[in-house]
Order: C-alpha cells, then sequence, then structure tokens
C-alpha cells in the first residue's frame, strides 16, 4: 500500500487524546473547529506550533503519521500563504473515515515548551 506522509501540530491535551488511543486515532475536534487540517510540511507544522500553540498553551507538539495515499488524494491541497504552507482539510465530521485510512501509529517527532 502506498502511503503519504503528513504532520499535525498538537496541543498537550491532544497529544494526551491520541496517546489514550493508542497512538492509533485524532480525537474530535471541538465544536468551534469544523476542519481537521493535517499538515504536508515538518517545517510548516513546527512553525505552527512554535508560533500559536506553545504561546497558547505553554507547549506543542509536533506528530508524524501515514495515511493511505489513494484517500489523500481523494482532497485538494490547499496552500495557505507561502508554497510550503500546505495541507489539506478534512471536515470535523469525517474525521474518522480519516482515522480509518491511517498506517500505522501516530509518532511524536517534535516538542517545544516556553
Amino acid at each position: 500500500m502506498n502511503t503519504v506522509t503528513l504532520y499535525r501540530p498538537v496541543n498537550q491535551h491532544e497529544l494526551y487524546l491520541i496517546e489514550v488511543a493508542d497512538w492509533r486515532s485524532f480525537p474530535p475536534r471541538l465544536p468551534e473547529q469544523p476542519i481537521f487540517y493535517p499538515v504536508l510540511d515538518v517545517d510548516y507544522a513546527i512553525q505552527i506550533t512554535r508560533e500559536w500553540n506553545v504561546p497558547a498553551f505553554g507547549e506543542g507538539h509536533v506528530v508524524r503519521f501515514e495515511i493511505d495515499k489513494s484517500y489523500f488524494e481523494t482532497f485538494e491541497v490547499q496552500t495557505v500563504g507561502l508554497d510550503h504552507f500546505q495541507e489539506i482539510w478534512v471536515p470535523s465530521e469525517d474525521l474518522g473515515i480519516f482515522n480509518n485510512h491511517l498506517v500505522g501509529p501516530i509518532t511524536l517527532i517534535h516538542s517545544f515548551k516556553n
């Protein structure tokens, strides 16, 4: 099976929920979060973590995961600013389906604190 590597900036609570799920799924979004947006570039994920999660929560983390390429290709890649600011937008109500297409565990790759 072909896969695509994606990254996700998360706060400590999200990381805890991922760990509780045995590193196999992302937690449901909050009502005010209509989109789940994994990113395609690790440097972009690090930047989001350092500029948003660390100031807001005192710490932030970046996770890496693999997703089935054929499922990934059902999404349009969104460029939100610079060329490497690329992400896909998964409607929150489809996050369970998205989780079913993960290949292997979610891996913590970076942590940052104030």
